[in-house]
C-alpha cells in the first residue's frame, strides 16, 4: 500500500510540537506493517539543509508566485518529497511566522502551494509514483483534499488528521481567486467558511474520513464548548469521524538507552532516577529534600491551562511538592511563573525556552508531571512521563482522558493506576489531585507501584499503527466499490 503523508513538519527535520513527532514516527511503525509511507514536507532551509544532492523529480515554473521543485529524498529513514520554493519557504524564522513570532502574512499561499502540489502527486503528476492514499495533516496541509477533490485525484481515498482544532487556517475571500481552484469551491460544501476561505474546513468537507488523535477529543469536538465553530460540520460528518489516539516512538523515549540521561534506569532499577534527579534540583536550584518534583514541559499558554496552574502556584507549595517548569510562550504567564519562583525560591524553579535534553532528563529524573490543560486532542508528554515513571497528574481531557488511570482508592488496590487525573479548567480540583500525589509520594510501595503500571503501559505505536492501516483498507475499499 503506497500512501501519501502531506505535512508541515516532521521529526526530526522541523518541530513545532506534537505534529512533528506523529508524523516522524507513524511511516516507520507504518512499514513494519506493509505500508510505504512518503511525506511532502516544505522546503525550510533546515530541511533543505539536510540533504546535498538535489535533482528535481517535477518542476514548476510557477507555483504561487515563483519558481519551485520537488525533490525525491531520504533523511533519517524517511521518504520524504520536499518542495523547493525558496520566495515561500527559505526565510529566517520559524515555520510559520518571523523571529518575533508574528505569523507571515502569506501563510495562505505558502500553504496552499504546499496542498497544491500534494494534490497533483495524488493526481499523478510524478511519474512512477501514484499513491493509493493520501493523509493529510491539520490545517496547513488540508487543502491537499480540496484539490484532489476539484481536480485529477478525486477518486482517489483521503484522510485528515486533526491534530488541535483550534487552528483552523482562515483567510479573507479576496485570496479564492489566486488558489488556482475553480469557481464551484467557493461555496458552503466547498472551501467557503463564514464569507472567506478555511483551509481546514475545506479539508473537513472533502476527507473520505476524518481522524482525531484520541478518542475523547473526537467526541469533544463535537460540542459546542470544543467544536471552535466547526460542530456543527464535525457531527454532519459523524459517520466518518475516528480516534486514534497517538503513540511515542519508544526508541528515542527509552530510559534504559537515553543519552540525555545522567543515569539510565528501567522498572526494575528506579532507584538509578535519583542522579537526573539531582540535575533538576541543580538546573532550577530546588532545594533537595525527599519532596516530590512536579515538573511542567509545556507550551506557557491558555490552552495548556498554565493561566490556572500560575493562580493555585502558592497552594502548589503549600501541598509540600516542588515545582519544575521548562517553557515559554504568553509574555503575562512567563512573567508570572518567573514572580513565583522569586517567592518560593528553592521551591519553584522555572527555565524559559525550550531544551530537548533537558525535557528528557526531567521526566527522568522528576517524580511527576502535571498537564492541566484546558483541552488536549491527545498530549504526548504524558506518554513520555508513563515511559519514563514521571507519574502524569492530569486534566481529564481529550487524550489525557484516554491515557491515563486515576489513581483512586479502587485502581490502587487493583494495581492499575497510573497516575492522577482532575476536573478540568479548575484551580482547587488541580490542587486536590497534587495533594493525592503527595500523600500517595510519602508512600514508597504505593508511589512504585504506580510508576511501575505506568512504564508497562503500551505507548508505542504498534496498536495505533494497526488501527490507521485498518482504517486505510476501509477507505480503499470504498474506492472499488
Amino acid at each position: 500500500m503506497q500512501v501519501l503523508s502531506v505535512t508541515p513538519e516532521i521529526f526530526p527535520l522541523i518541530k513545532t510540537g506534537g505534529l512533528a513527532d506523529v508524523t516522524g514516527a507513524l511511516p516507520i511503525a507504518l512499514a513494519a506493517k506493509g505500508v510505504t509511507m512518503r511525506t511532502l514536507i516544505p522546503g525550510f532551509p533546515q530541511v533543505m539543509d539536510a540533504f546535498k544532492k538535489k535533482k528535481a523529480v517535477y518542476q514548476y515554473p510557477l507555483l504561487q508566485g515563483g519558481k519551485a521543485s520537488v525533490h525525491a529524498v531520504k533523511i533519517a529513514g524517511l521518504d520524504l518529497f520536499v518542495l523547493d520554493a525558496p520566495h515561500l519557504y527559505d526565510r529566517p524564522g520559524g515555520p510559520y511566522g518571523n523571529a518575533a513570532g508574528a505569523d507571515w502574512p502569506d501563510n495562505w499561499r505558502r500553504f496552499a502551494a504546499l496542498s497544491q502540489v500534494g494534490g497533483d502527486i495524488a493526481g499523478g503528476a510524478i511519474s512512477g509514483y501514484q499513491p493509493d492514499l493520501v493523509h493529510a495533516h491539520d490545517w496547513q496541509s488540508a487543502m491537499t483534499l480540496a484539490y484532489m477533490r476539484y481536480g485529477k485525484a478525486v477518486g482517489v481515498p483521503s484522510l485528515l488528521t486533526v491534530h488541535n482544532l483550534a487552528f483552523q487556517g482562515q483567510f479573507g475571500a479576496g485570496i479564492f481567486g489566486e488558489l488556482g481552484l475553480p469557481a464551484v469551491a467557493m461555496a458552503l460544501d466547498g472551501v467557503e467558511y463564514y464569507g472567506g476561505v478555511g483551509f481546514l474546513k475545506a479539508g473537513l468537507q472533502a476527507a473520505w474520513a476524518i481522524t482525531t488523535v484520541s478518542p475523547t477529543y473526537a467526541q469533544e469536538i463535537r460540542l459546542p464548548e470544543f467544536g471552535m465553530g466547526l460542530d456543527g460540520l464535525i457531527n454532519m460528518r459523524s459517520s466518518d469521524l475516528y480516534g486514534i489516539v497517538n503513540g511515542i516512538d519508544t526508541d528515542i523515549w527509552n530510559p534504559e538507552t537515553d543519552k540525555h540521561l545522567v543515569s539510565a534506569f528501567s522498572a526494575q532499577t528506579l532507584k538509578a532516577r535519583a542522579r537526573n534527579r539531582a540535575v533538576v534540583e541543580d538546573r532550577f536550584n530546588l532545594e533537595q529534600d525527599d519532596s516530590p518534583i512536579v515538573c511542567v514541559i509545556s507550551r506557557l499558554t491558555w490552552q495548556k491551562g498554565m493561566d490556572i496552574l500560575a493562580a493555585v502556584v502558592d497552594g502548589v507549595v503549600a501541598t509540600g511538592a516542588r515545582l519544575a517548569i521548562l517553557g515559554s510562550g504568553d509574555a503575562g504567564l512567563e512573567g508570572a511563573l518567573l514572580a513565583a519562583a522569586a517567592r518560593h525560591r528553592g521551591r519553584i524553579g522555572v527555565v524559559v525556552g525550550y531544551d530537548e535534553g533537558l525535557s528528557h532528563v526531567m521526566q527522568g529524573g522528576c517524580d511527576a508531571i502535571i498537564i492541566p490543560s484546558r483541552f488536549e486532542p491527545c498530549g504526548l508528554t504524558q506518554l513520555y512521563g508513563l515511559r519514563y515513571g514521571c507519574v502524569p497528574v492530569v486534566a481529564r481531557t481529550g487524550g489525557l482522558a484516554d491515557t491515563i488511570i486515576d489513581a483512586n482508592e479502587a485502581a490502587v488496590s487493583a494495581g492499575v493506576a497510573t497516575g492522577f487525573q482532575f476536573a478540568p479548567n479548575n484551580g482547587g480540583a488541580m490542587l486536590y489531585a497534587i495533594r493525592r500525589l503527595v500523600d500517595a509520594h510519602a508512600s514508597p510501595a504505593v508511589w512504585e507501584q504506580i510508576q511501575r503500571q505506568g512504564m508497562k503501559a503500551d505507548v508505542s505505536w504498534d496498536k495505533s499503527a494497526d488501527k490507521y492501516v485498518e482504517l486505510y483498507r476501509l477507505l480503499l475499499s470504498k474506492r472499488v466499490a
